[in-house]
């Protein structure tokens, strides 16, 4: 029973985007537009350039920021303005996610990529508002992301995060991987699953998932 495999958590950090909320509610979308016209604007390129300099970013530094920070020296601040600067109108309360996570016992963190005041806009915006003892943001880990190690270590460290008693909650598979060697117990939370050494559990319901823990 996943209630078993949860009895010595104290402590649950949860990813933010695609992760406190599903997909389909079609946020980050809007955030995958703004950073593409902000990389055509900062760099001068096309639309088809900026589509493909952020993939590869994303895969080789982690995040569309993470590389243009690294391979043209970008201020961080601007762009984090400019890309979370969205409508949150598509966000809905879920009150059935809400109950589980307040039931949950010990510690509850969120740590994202974006930063914390983003986060607390769609923390709001979700109706999870007062349940958690920290937010971080990537601001928190110097401006590394995840999934990086010392992105990873600076928060932990920062919360005091007891790691042997911690679990994580993620979309993106890679993300899960330094926790996992860190000790966290790691739960996948996607409408599909990726089977990895590193991926304890899967769901596509997170409020589900949660309430057979407690």
């Amino acid at each position: 029973m996943p209630r078993d495999r949860f009895a010595h958590v104290s402590a649950w950090v949860f990813d933010l985007d695609n992760t406190l909320y599903p997909p389909q509610m079609q946020l980050f979308p809007q955030i995958e537009t703004r950073m593409t016209r902000f990389v055509m604007e900062a760099l001068g390129v096309s639309r088809a350039e900026a589509d493909h300099l952020r993939k590869i970013y994303w895969r080789d530094h982690g995040t569309t920021l993470a590389g243009l920070m690294a391979e043209h020296d970008l201020d961080p601040d601007p762009f984090l303005l400019d890309v979370h600067d969205i409508s949150f109108d598509v966000l809905s309360p879920d009150p059935a996610l809400r109950d589980a996570i307040r039931a949950l016992p010990g510690r509850r963190v969120v740590y994202t990529n974006g930063t914390a005041p983003y986060a607390v806009r769609v923390i709001e915006a979700r109706g999870l508002s007062g349940l958690f003892d920290a937010v971080y943001g990537i601001e928190h880990a110097g401006y590394a992301p995840k999934p990086r190690e010392d992105a990873f270590e600076a928060v932990f460290t920062a919360d005091g995060l007891d790691r042997a008693r911690a679990a994580m909650f993620e979309d993106d598979p890679r993300n899960l991987a330094i926790p996992h060697a860190m000790g966290l117990r790691t739960v996948h939370v996607a409408p599909d699953p990726a089977p990895a050494p590193h991926i304890h559990h899967h769901t596509d319901d997170l409020g589900g998932f949660l309430s057979q823990l407690v």
